[in-house]
């Protein structure tokens, strides 16, 4: 018995008439395929950390861009080679060169001697260790204060310490204290110290900003003056937040972990 040959139309009728149509590798877009730039541009919208840090992982271009000068400067008293673009010895040097809006990753590891430090731009201060134990900012007896912030702020995974007055002195715009430690160190004197102050929309902010030349954006005069506190451990000092403007203590949550106290509050007006 002879098996009938399948003709071409016979192998038409059987093939399904739709097919999948397969795109070519070079049709398909992807993110590898912006110019350097752009990419950029786009890193920038993340959160430093962790997300903007991960894609440090990706590859060897990724790591480049995502730790490109145009998107953060670094802190690191350690490094030798000066000549590396957006690596600073000291936090006073990287926050005068800071552009409004960049991003600051101070290294950690050892102790950042900070003192009386003024913030008159919007920046970012983030510590690079996992914990924010491992980047310590200093602030030696004599001094007002660690940093004074007189524009819109955000700091984050940082331990500031005081000996002796504030750990953070707010004049004006709004200051983001995300997963910080502020410790003022235990004396006789404790009644002069607390990690925070505030003195915006008193009468010290308009005889400062008489002296102090400060820039702020439109938004920044709309939003006006806050400190906003996050996952943050205060320790020392007479109380947590101390007020001399029109700003008052908000929305306070405290929770107890087995050995600190972590705090979320606000400081705005009523």
């Amino acid at each position: 018995m002879e098996i009938p040959k399948i003709s071409k139309v016979d192998k038409l009728i059987a093939e399904p008439r739709m097919k999948k149509k397969r795109m070519k590798p070079e049709s398909l877009t992807s993110l590898n395929n912006l110019d350097d730039g752009c990419l950029m541009h786009i890193l920038s919208f993340l959160s430093p950390i962790p997300d903007r840090y991960n894609t440090a992982l990706v590859c060897h271009r990724w790591r480049y861009l995502a730790c490109h000068p145009r998107l953060w400067l670094r802190v690191d008293p350690f490094v030798k080679d000066l000549s590396l673009p957006g690596v600073f010895h000291s936090i006073e040097s990287a926050v005068s060169a800071a552009r409004p809006g960049d991003t600051i990753l101070i290294v950690a590891g050892g102790s950042h001697r900070v003192s009386n430090i003024q913030i008159k731009k919007p920046l970012c201060l983030i510590g690079s260790g996992e914990i924010p134990d491992e980047t310590t900012l200093v602030c030696s007896r004599g001094s007002d204060s660690a940093l004074e912030l007189l524009s819109t702020c955000k700091l984050a995974n940082l331990t500031v310490k005081a000996e002796l007055g504030c750990c953070l002195l707010h004049r004006s715009g709004r200051l983001t204290i995300d997963g910080c430690v502020l410790q003022c160190e235990t004396n006789p004197l404790d009644h002069l110290s607390c990690p925070i102050v505030s003195t915006a929309g008193g009468d010290e902010e308009d005889n400062l900003s008489r002296h102090v030349e400060v820039k702020e954006t439109v938004d920044e005069k709309i939003k006006g003056n806050s400190v906003t506190v996050l996952q943050t451990r205060i320790e020392g000092g007479a109380k947590a937040v101390a007020t001399s403007g029109d700003l008052v203590l908000q929305r306070v949550r405290v929770m107890y972990s087995k050995d600190y106290l972590y705090f979320w509050f606000d400081v705005d007006q009523e």
